[in-house]
Parts: structure tokens; C-alpha cells; sequence
């Protein structure tokens, strides 16, 4: 085995964390992988991973060296794919919230692999934080502002939103014609995974984002479900304008405070600074951008930090 090579097989078990699932990601025998990182630890005279009967992590010195071969692993396969001409190949792994993916970037993978025959991609769905290097995550799709991170973020568009409800409980309640008449109404609310807390709604009031509390009688960490006890007549909703396109067509769901729409919310792309220049993330991250997220598009890269 070269040095690229070897240098790809520490790449996967510093992500990975496991000696067995580097293997399996690789399919190599264990013991090569274990063997590579042995002769790597004895040319370099480092310790490169700490290992304990439930946890294999890089020291200080195989953070170190993860990021060099990194970096000079993505420099030869670029290379070596521009002087053959052939498309990127090997494994990507893309992690976005469900609903996101279903509605926005499902649709256009037949068209992306066919271009793209050699890349094998995972995509998993999930709204939590991921911890991109030890998962083995290329990188995640969010809708939001992207929170401090070690992590590059491209803005990909924005997603109008609104504020709806059903007509049983406009019925029930009244419908909201000002800010001050959401006291005496009731919320399907948001939970936040990353701050534990219900999301309070936003308002447009001039060049104003105001926030409003409003009690809520149920409270969701998905936004099919906020959409489905909506419909139910468990309070108002505020989401992306997507998740309610046939709801509104169909009249079971009713937009209200149209003049006060929240601010469209962001999507982003963020991934690791170490893989900006892999081949495979390159090609995603360009067909991710040419996605109609139902916004404007800005393709400008922005380091978080």
C-alpha cells in the first residue's frame, strides 16, 4: 500500500473513531487497517490515535496529520481525476433535514448521479448537530443561521414563510387581524434540539423582525407533525411556506397576518474547511447551488468562526 493510500486509511479511522467500520467503509480486513496505522505511527515516531477497548481518537500529533492528509489526499485525487478526465468517484456522505430533502434535492438526484456514476452517495436525514469529522459526514443541509462553528458555510437561498391555521380553529378562536390578538390565541410550537426551548413566531412590522410567545397547546420537534396538528385545529403554525403548498391549494389550511410574514429563513450548506477541495463535495456542493430553494441565491462562501 503507498502513502496516498495509507493516508486515506488513517483518514477514515480518524472520522470514524473505529478501526472495524473504516474497514468495512474501506473493504479491507481489519488488520490492514490496523497494521497501516502501526507503520504510520513508526515512519512519523508519533502516536496517532489513542485506543481504548470503546473508543479509538487522534491525539493532538493525529489531529495534526489528519488535516495534512487530508488536504494532500483531495490535492492528488483532483488531480489525478482533471489529467484523466474522469468524474469524482468514491463515497459521500450528505446529512439534511428530511422534509428538506424529500421536497428539494430528492428530486434532481437521478440527474446529479447520472452525471456523477462513481459517486456513491448516503444521505441521511436529521436536524441535530453532527459532529462532521467523527460521524464521516462531507456535509449537512440546514435551514436557519448557522451556529459558531469550526465548519465553512455556503448560503444556498432562502424559504418564504408564513403563518397559517385551520379553518375549524379560526372558527373556534377568531382570526387574528393584528399582533395584539395573538394573547387569546393558541400555538403548535416549535421545539429547537438545539436550544430545548419553543421557538417563538416572528413578525414583519416595517424594517422590524418582532417576536411574539404565543401559548402553545402542543409543542413538536418535526415540521410534518407541526403541519398535521395544524391541520387538526391545535393552533397556529409558522413554517416554510413548502410544507403547506397543498394545504393552502386544498383550503384545510388558511394563511393568516399575510402584511406581517416572518423574514424567509435561510439554507446553508456547512462543511468540514479540511474537504473544501474533495472532488466529490466540489461536484455536490455546485449542483446543490443551482437548487430553486424558493429564494434568492447566495453563492458566496462565509467561514464561521
Amino acid at each position: 500500500m503507498d502513502r496516498i493510500d495509507a493516508m486515506r486509511v488513517f483518514c477514515r479511522v480518524a472520522e470514524t473513531r473505529s478501526f472495524t467500520k473504516a474497514a468495512a467503509d474501506l473493504e479491507l480486513p481489519r488488520s490492514t487497517v490496523t497494521d497501516v496505522v502501526k507503520r504510520l505511527e513508526a515512519q512519523l515516531g508519533v502516536r496517532l490515535l489513542d485506543r481504548s477497548t470503546r473508543v479509538v481518537a487522534p491525539t493532538l500529533d493525529g489531529e495534526a496529520w489528519y488535516r495534512q492528509c487530508v488536504r494532500i489526499v483531495a490535492d492528488v485525487e483532483e488531480a489525478e481525476a482533471a489529467f484523466r478526465g474522469e468524474n469524482p468517484e468514491g463515497e459521500l456522505h450528505v446529512n439534511a433535514h428530511g422534509t428538506l430533502a424529500r421536497h428539494f434535492i430528492l428530486p434532481g438526484l437521478p440527474d446529479f448521479l447520472d452525471h456523477h456514476p462513481g459517486i456513491r452517495l448516503t444521505l441521511s436525514e436529521g436536524d441535530r448537530l453532527v459532529d462532521l469529522v467523527r460521524e464521516g459526514v462531507d456535509c449537512v443541509v440546514r435551514v436557519g443561521e448557522p451556529a459558531d462553528s469550526d465548519l465553512i458555510a455556503r448560503r444556498l437561498g432562502s424559504l418564504p414563510e408564513i403563518t397559517a391555521a385551520s379553518p375549524d380553529y379560526l372558527e373556534r378562536y377568531g382570526t387574528p387581524t393584528n399582533l395584539d390578538d395573538l394573547h387569546r390565541h393558541r400555538a403548535v410550537g416549535f421545539l429547537s434540539s438545539r436550544t430545548g426551548a419553543a421557538l417563538a413566531f416572528e413578525f414583519t412590522v416595517g424594517d422590524r423582525t418582532v417576536e411574539r410567545a404565543i401559548q402553545p397547546s402542543i409543542l413538536m420537534t418535526s415540521a410534518e407533525s407541526l403541519v398535521s396538528a395544524a391541520r387538526l385545529g391545535l393552533g397556529i403554525v409558522q413554517v416554510p411556506r413548502y410544507h403547506l403548498s397543498d394545504d393552502l391549494a386544498s383550503g384545510q389550511l388558511v394563511e393568516i397576518l399575510p402584511d406581517l410574514r416572518p423574514n424567509p429563513s435561510p439554507v446553508c450548506t456547512l462543511y468540514p474547511r479540511d474537504r473544501q477541495l474533495s472532488p466529490r463535495v466540489r461536484v455536490f456542493l455546485d449542483w446543490l447551488g443551482r437548487i430553486d430553494f424558493g429564494g434568492e441565491v447566495d453563492q458566496r462562501r462565509v467561514e464561521v468562526s
